[in-house]
């Protein structure tokens, strides 16, 4: 990362969101240079839902964006990626037509089981980068935690002026 100071190191928590988009970036980049180089066609957003769908079959925008803990909205965009790329495909649940779970199709099948080594491969060198880091996963675990009880907007503006400038 060269020679000069890493701002966000001197701030502290201050620039704790830019620490993290930095370190996400850092594994997503290293991860599409992975998939890259094995010659695969692969976003690493497709990751959560494919690999719902390959664990628990069947799931709707809604059921994924409850499991996975983001937006309904991000499970949309993704969804439509994936469905794009023939990887996916929604049909009427026939018990309730308004729901339409997603499911694998062939194509998708045949990606995630193509994936798989490499999948098990980045879990284990997941484990290493956590243990290296002294249970990274357990810090974040408790900043989640701290989160759900208090939100970072409402963090925010218990510290506003009552007159904003």
């Amino acid at each position: 990362m060269g020679t000069r100071a890493d701002y966000t190191r001197t701030v502290g928590g201050a620039a704790v969101g830019g620490r993290l988009r930095r370190l996400s970036e850092w594994i997503d980049g290293d991860s599409g240079r992975i998939y890259a180089a094995l010659g695969v066609r692969f976003e690493q957003r497709w990751f959560g839902v494919l690999n719902q769908l390959a664990l628990q079959g069947d799931r709707t925008v809604g059921d994924l964006a409850v499991t996975l803990r983001i937006t309904h909205a991000s499970i949309s965009q993704t969804r439509r990626s994936l469905e794009a790329a023939g990887l996916i495909a929604a049909q009427p649940d026939p018990r309730d037509g308004r729901r339409r779970p997603l499911r694998l199709t062939a194509a998708g099948q045949a990606l995630v089981a193509r994936l798989s080594p490499l999948w098990r491969a980045l879990d284990d060198a997941a484990q290493d980068l956590n243990d290296e880091a002294g249970d990274a996963v357990a810090v974040l675990d408790r900043l989640d935690d701290a989160l759900a009880q208090h939100s970072w907007f409402e963090r925010v503006m218990a510290r506003m002026p009552d007159e904003p400038a």
